[in-house]
This record gives structure tokens, sequence and C-alpha cells, in this order.
């Protein structure tokens, strides 16, 4: 398993997908490696790779080995935010250049500003968009979490690929209701920057009495924006800082809702786990999300706070639905998750005997 350098030293949903479907794998007698320094691909029958719009980490692999691979898309689509919303230097060129133009400025001035070694110099020839092409041209087989996830990629880059939905997960074992659970917070878990939405979610929570907490680091990156949501937080919030994942389940028990108003979501794993463990749900209406939450979940738009507060009360005063925790538990279990990466596998390397 082949994914973003910093998966551990930044942890984000897609460190918790590859650790416990690694995790999960190996306890079917699938031999993992995860990250290893300096692969030696002789060793290996697959590849997999994470994280599709970040081409150039992939390319330097594909250069080196002429192993088949997979590749777990999370193909998200930030450019509303980052071009209306964001109000960073990152925002001012999305309003000027292409997303995949601002993307290739990025990975280059890593390199050429930065000193920070490139993965493979074909990126700066090819270019973003093409290097995720390319990718997904050679790739085996195409994992996404949802079919919607799926249908956007195939309509951006043109093309229809082999591919097997693997939703996100959660730990079944960990995250269950608790019943006579006295639940009397909202709660958000999530890196606090500003594709997550958090000022606008304190504007909307400001003034209601119902405490908020926040559980999360800032984004490295994004100090002003967690000035600005510190600044803004009225006195029914709650900025708790990093929680490890094995003590998040105490942080749901006591929420009556988990509320995610995010500009974009393939899953929002801690949604999952929130529902999971017995919680209303609200989460901005773009993105996959509807495909896992349906009609159990309360739906916002993330650049209105009105709306983000309007979500949350009808929440708040909304009985919790047990059914939405058994459906989560039972439907999106890591278990299953590796089963069906699993079925991916063996499929793609049957094909590839038969070549």
């Amino acid at each position: 398993m082949l994914t973003r350098p910093n998966l551990t030293d930044d942890p984000g949903g897609d460190t918790i997908q590859v650790l416990r479907t690694a995790g999960e794998l190996r306890k079917l007698g699938v031999t993992v490696d995860v990250n290893p320094p300096e692969p030696d691909y002789a060793r290996y029958d697959l590849l997999h790779f994470f994280n599709i719009i970040d081409p150039e980490d992939i390319l330097g692999h594909l250069n080196r080995s002429d192993k088949p691979f997979v590749v777990s898309t999370i193909y998200v689509d930030y450019r509303e935010y980052d071009r209306y919303h964001r109000r960073d230097l990152i925002g001012l060129a999305n309003r000027f250049f292409s997303y995949n133009a601002v993307e290739y400025l990025k990975t280059a001035g890593k390199w050429m500003l930065k000193g920070e070694r490139l993965s493979s110099y074909e990126f700066l020839w090819r270019g973003h968009r093409r290097s995720i092409r390319r990718i997904l041209e050679r790739a085996a087989c195409l994992l996404p979490n949802s079919a919607s996830e799926y249908r956007r990629l195939a309509r951006d880059f043109a093309l229809e690929k082999e591919h097997a939905v693997i939703p996100n997960a959660v730990d079944a074992a960990r995250f269950f209701p608790e019943a006579g659970q006295r639940r009397n917070s909202v709660l958000c878990v999530s890196r606090i920057e500003g594709r997550k939405s958090h000022l606008n979610l304190i504007r909307a929570m400001n003034g209601t009495g119902i405490p908020l907490k926040l559980v999360g680091n800032p984004a490295r990156n994004q100090q002003g924006y967690y000035r600005a949501c510190r600044q803004a937080a009225g006195p029914e919030v709650h900025f708790e800082g990093f929680v490890p994942n094995d003590r998040l389940h105490e942080y749901y028990l006591q929420a009556r809702v988990h509320v995610l108003p995010s500009w974009f979501e393939t899953t929002g794993l801690t949604s999952l786990e929130a529902a999971a463990s017995g919680c209303n749900i609200v989460v901005g209406d773009r993105g996959d999300v509807r495909e896992y939450f349906g009609e159990d979940a309360w739906y916002c738009d993330p650049g209105d706070p009105e709306s983000i507060r309007k979500a949350i009360l009808e929440a708040w005063h909304s009985p919790v639905n047990p059914h939405l925790a058994d459906r989560i538990r039972r439907e999106y279990n890591w278990e299953i998750a590796a089963r069906m990466t699993f079925a991916a596998y063996k499929n793609v390397l049957l094909c590839d005997q038969k070549k």
C-alpha cells in the first residue's frame, strides 16, 4: 500500500482507511506493507495506491515497477470552495487559473521553492491532469468509495474503467450506541480548515445555548483561519484539540448531533463513526454523502450559517434514529470493506495471469 508520505504525521480520514484496511486484510492472510521506505517491488504481487489527486507520488512508483496495481481514488472535488470561498494565496490562484494548473503549480512549487524531492520528474512535463489520466489508464482496477465518486471521475476524465466500489467503514466493535447515555452537545470531529466550514459552523451555533465541541487540530497551513474561528467563537464553543481515534467514542456518546458541514466529502469518516455511535447526523449537501446516509441525515449548505443552524436544530430536536446506527455498523464495517478489497485483488491477479 503506497500513499502520501505524511500519512501518520498528518492524520486524516485516509489514514484510518489505509491502516484499518491493511489490518483486516492481514487477518485474511494477505501480507501487506504500508509505505515501505524503499520498496522491493519484486516481493509483491500487487500495488495498491491511494489518493489519485496526488499523482506525482504514484508516478514515481509506476516508473520503477511493472506490477499490476489498483487505486483507491478518494477523488475529492474542492474547486467550488477553493475558487469562490478560500481567502488565501491558493484561493486567489484558483480565481485566475484552472484547478489543474493550480495543483501543478503547488507541486512544482514545493520542488522549486522548498527543495522537496519529486518522486517523478515526468509530472513536470506531463502536468497534473495528464498525470492522473496516465495512472487511470494503466490501473488494473479503481476502488472508489461510492458509485457517485466513480461517475464523477469517469466524467471528468472521459473514460470508463474496471472498478469496484469499496465503501468507507467504521470499527463496529468500537463505535456503538449505549443505552441511557446523556447526550448534551453538538460535536464536530475534523481537522480545522476552511474546507470543513468550521467558521460558518461556529457562527451558526453562537447564541443557541447548545454546547459545540470541536475535536481536531488546525491544518498546518491555515493558522489564520483557525484564529478567525477562535475569535468568532461564543461561550458555547469548546476547542478540544486532537483526540486519538481510540478515545473518540466517548465524545460521540456525549453528543446528540454530529455535524460536518464540509464543502465536499467522499464519505466523511467521522460522520459514519458518529452515526454508528447513535448520533443524529448533519452533513454538507455536496459530495457523495447521500449515497451513504440517504434520508437518515440532515443536509445543509456549507456556505450559509443559517442553513447549518436550521439543520442542526432540526436534528437536535428529533429523536435519535437507532436504525441508522444498526445499518452503518452492519453494512459499513472494515471487515466487509477488506473482503471486498481482497475480492478485487484476486480478480486483478487472475486477469493478469491470463494475459
